[in-house]
């Protein structure tokens, strides 16, 4: 076993010989500062950017990108690293101290050579330091889902534990929140960002309520930005070419691969958000789709869904956009029957729909999908799983109180027409201009001036039935309407 003394023996001597090999002038330092330099340890890309709005602190500990924290919080002990030769200035104590620890060959030398993840982020953001290879983690290393932390060497303990603390002061959270159970799946890093966007909605929920008003459009736009989205690669259907997982998150009801149906782990730990988006929803339903019904949101980030059918979503589904950017349509086969392959749909059944200026109603069982865009583009899906019909009563409670208008029964037509398929080899039954009864498109900024001010009446949610049904509903009186 080694000695405390032996280490700090070679911890001296180590320090020694730094000192002495940073003995160079300035002219000489200067001679290593070559653009050939540079191009062979360049910055990484996004550090050419504009910092995103994200970053709650701006300077000292925990101003690093969250690209940095995900990157260097994935190395380990043996993830093999570069250090550019003489990268600080003679004449300070950082550069002695990186004369001695620039000579580490893998991340583990570096920590004995007394360097930590700070110290790892800062050069690895000014182009001092690149990874060669080696050993590293799929995912940035949470330890609550460790089962056996013996097994971590103390750089995984070192990263996970400060990566933790570096969050909390970055965003101003506690440092007991950013734990996280096995349920939840989430990275500490998913979690932070899933808790400041909580925040943030309950606050602009509060606004909204003191000035009488529904949230704005801005409001879920922000909410959206701060919000930690997971790598989802079980919507094959959707992936674009070359991809096997999207940034895609289901809240409200769900079936898992196990088959049991029940609300999303996010849905129960960030309730602000799920409040947030369903407001902004409800308050802007037209009078002819007042009874939609929904158990579920499906969040989307940044990715154009290739040509699709959805297999667990029971009669209409709306859809709606935000954020900056250009294109991105969503384009919708409102006969498609399911009769055909999709790579064999007629074009000209083809609807292209602008759902950042228009909500969207569409059957989303008939083919769709998205545009290329350029720019952040977020999607919210708001619509009724197959599986509502077995949802337990307590989830069904739980929905209400977030605002979800659950659903007592669902009229797959209720609001819109059935796919009329198609006429002949290839040719669409629809009139080429013709506006088809199986989509519905309302403009966003005529839905918003209908209120102005003042805050629209809200619908009880127990009213999202057939059409049939609303009219005797709204004559009980309104306590029996639960």
């Amino acid at each position: 076993m080694k000695s405390a003394a032996g280490k700090r023996v070679r911890q001296d001597n180590g320090r020694l010989a730094a000192i002495k090999a940073a003995t160079m002038t300035k002219e000489e330092w200067k001679e290593w500062q070559t653009e050939k330099m540079a191009k062979k340890f360049p910055k990484p890309a996004y550090m050419l950017e504009k910092k995103p709005l994200v970053h709650v602190r701006d300077g000292g500990e925990g101003a690093y990108r969250d690209e940095t924290y995900a990157f260097v919080t994935r190395w380990t002990a043996k993830t093999r690293i570069q250090y550019r030769p003489h990268a600080k200035a003679p004449g300070s104590k950082s550069h002695v101290r990186y004369e001695k620890y620039a000579k580490a060959t893998t991340v583990g030398q570096a920590y004995e050579f007394e360097t930590y993840p700070m110290d790892w982020c800062f050069d690895y953001e000014h182009g001092f330091i690149k990874v060669l290879g080696g050993p590293m983690r799929d995912e940035p290393l949470d330890l609550s889902q460790v089962d056996d932390l013996s097994k971590l060497t103390e750089v995984d303990k070192v990263i996970a534990q400060w990566h933790k603390r570096e969050l909390a002061k970055k965003y101003g959270l506690n440092l007991a929140d950013l734990a996280t159970d096995k349920g939840g799946m989430e990275s500490v890093l998913v979690r932070a960002h899933r808790l400041v966007a909580d925040r943030e909605a309950a606050r602009y929920l509060a606004q909204a309520e003191k000035e009488g008003r529904p949230v704005n459009e801005e409001e879920v736009e922000k909410t959206l930005t701060f919000w930690g989205f997971q790598k989802n690669a079980a919507r094959v259907n959707v992936f674009p070419d070359g991809k096997d997982w999207v940034w895609s998150d289901n809240l409200g009801l769900t079936r898992d691969r196990r088959g049991d149906i029940h609300l999303t782990y996010a849905t129960k730990a960030y309730p602000n958000l799920i409040k947030l988006l369903v407001q902004w929803f409800t308050a802007r339903l037209p009078a002819e789709a007042s009874f939609f019904g929904f158990t579920s949101l499906n969040l989307n980030c940044n990715y154009a869904a290739k040509r699709h059918r959805d297999g667990n979503n029971l009669g209409p589904s709306a859809i709606k956009a935000f954020g900056d950017f250009t294109g991105g349509e969503l384009s919708v086969f409102p006969n498609d029957d399911k009769s055909r392959q999709l790579e064999n749909l007629p074009e000209d059944d083809r609807v292209a729909c602008d759902i950042k200026k228009n909500l969207c109603l569409f059957n989303g069982n008939s083919a769709h999908q998205v545009a290329d865009f350029e720019g952040r583009r977020f999607s919210i899906v708001y619509f009724t799983a197959s599986c509502y019909a077995k949802t337990k009563p307590e989830d069904i409670k739980q929905l209400r109180e977030l605002g979800f208008r659950f659903p007592h029964d669902v009229d797959p037509l209720g609001i819109l027409s059935a796919p009329a398929g198609f006429k002949g080899p290839g040719a669409s039954p629809r009139p080429r201009g013709a506006v088809p009864k199986q989509l519905r498109l309302w403009p966003v900024a005529d839905l918003d001036a209908r209120f102005g001010k003042k805050r629209p009446r809200s619908v009880d949610q127990s009213s999202a039935e057939r059409p049939a049904k609303k009219a005797a509903l709204l004559k009980r009186p309104a306590s029996k309407r639960g």
